[in-house]
């Protein structure tokens, strides 16, 4: 009996401890890039490899930018944007806007 009562003890210790690096690796790793890490011409290069990208750009903001406007659904249009980079606090990077831009008739 002692001895399955410590080989219960040891399973559950093990499977506790598994658990906590699980939630250690996922909350280490979002699996998002973050434009803070990463140099400007590289978030750039990435945009416009992979045409839209989910990044990161601070502790809990985020963000999909993309490489020109054929990657926005239907009633988006093109925004500029600037985001943070390692090298550089204003990256340009352009993203998907549902709100119609400002058109001034002269």
């Amino acid at each position: 009996m002692k001895s399955l009562l410590s080989r219960l003890a040891i399973v559950a210790l093990t499977g506790g401890g598994a658990a906590l690096a699980g939630i250690q690796a996922s909350e280490a790793q979002s699996g998002r890039p973050n434009s803070t890490t990463m140099t400007c011409s590289q978030v750039q290069a990435m945009i416009t490899q992979r045409g839209a990208v989910v990044m990161s750009t601070g502790q809990y903001t985020f963000d999909r930018y993309v490489a020109n406007f054929s990657y926005c659904q239907h009633g988006e249009f093109l925004r500029r944007d600037f985001i943070p980079t390692k090298d550089n606090n204003k990256c340009f990077v352009q993203r998907c806007d549902p709100s119609r831009p400002f058109i001034f008739n002269d």
